[in-house]
């Protein structure tokens, strides 16, 4: 068979990128920039993603399936092991790692870690020094020379993921070591996540944006129903915490933190279906459940990590 070859310098090109990083870097922010979608929750609060999700950038040069990983820290829980495992098995499966740090020049016990997984990996790794909208310009040259000590990086890039600073150039870095070859999903593809896992995502952000601190981290969403008419869009949804006092405090007086957190999620859910909702929330109490193999695994955490890669 004989082949083209100035069609195959013309072929456009494909593949995935990793987003790893402590918690709170910006990924999830990030990734939502790159595709000009929300489809990742966000909030001030560290470790908001849970599970890897996966979202799809189509443009001129081709295809980029980006995989946006739980922040790598210390577990305290079983959930934070499936949290972990899920963001350090997904190094092995993609095409160029791009780890997102803060602008500083402290290098702690959480970088020296990432840094021990990526020198495992065999792909290219682009660092990407986040939140440059927050540091002076002439500073950048001392954060790039800090972590250029510590690994040797293909490339690294500032970038603000809040302004979207950077982003071509970033999307341009990425395509520059993606293999040629046919588009993994239709160009309208944005996400392969179901529709009901992002509404309850949704759900969740707001929970983690208006309550205290001690509570976000022991809630999870459940969608119960999800009912589809001409008109609008019926949802019945459950958030669990884990003890009787977080429930007072989700639930708030005579209902009221429960009722903010309902109106602020209908909004983003509605512009994510581009239709009218009708959202109705129950709270329950699961005791600990993040550290029970069978709410885990009933809340959509507990998967075999690596298994989920190859689907």
């Amino acid at each position: 068979m004989e082949f083209d070859l100035k069609d195959i310098n013309n072929s456009k090109k494909t593949g995935f990128a990793a987003l790893i990083g402590r918690p709170n870097v910006g990924k999830s922010t990030l990734m939502n920039q790159l595709i000009g979608m929300k489809i990742a929750i966000t909030s001030s609060k560290p470790q908001t993603t849970r599970n890897r999700i996966q979202t799809v950038y189509t443009g001129d040069k081709g295809q980029i399936v980006f995989l946006d990983t739980p922040g790598i820290h210390k577990a305290k829980n079983k959930l934070g092991d499936y949290m972990v495992s899920v963001a350090e098995h997904t190094l092995k499966d993609v095409d160029v790692v791009l780890w997102l740090v803060e602008p500083s020049t402290f290098i702690g016990a959480g970088e020296r870690h990432i840094v021990e997984q990526l020198q495992k990996v065999k792909v290219p790794v682009i660092l990407v020094i986040n939140k440059i909208d927050t540091v002076k310009k002439e500073e950048l040259l001392l954060y790039i020379d800090t972590y250029r000590k510590i690994f040797d990086f293909d490339e690294i890039i500032p970038v603000s993921a809040l302004k979207g600073e950077g982003k071509d150039e970033l999307l341009e870095l990425i395509f520059k070591y993606l293999p040629v070859g046919p588009m993994f999903y239709d160009e309208d593809t944005i996400t392969d996540q179901p529709e009901r896992q992002i509404v309850a995502e949704l759900i969740r952000e707001q929970a983690l944006r208006l309550l205290s601190e001690e509570v976000p981290h022991g809630i999870a969403v459940a969608i119960d129903a999800m009912k589809e008419t001409p008109r609008i869009v019926n949802i019945d949804a459950t958030i669990v915490c884990e003890r009787d006092t977080h429930k007072g405090i989700i639930i708030g007086k005579q209902g009221a933190m429960l009722k903010k957190i309902g109106t602020n999620a209908r909004k983003e859910i509605e512009n994510l279906l581009d239709c009218k909702v009708n959202l109705k929330l129950w709270v329950k109490v699961k005791k600990d459940w993040r550290d029970s193999d069978f709410l885990i695994k009933n809340f959509g955490y507990d998967k075999d990590v690596e298994g989920t890669l190859n689907d």
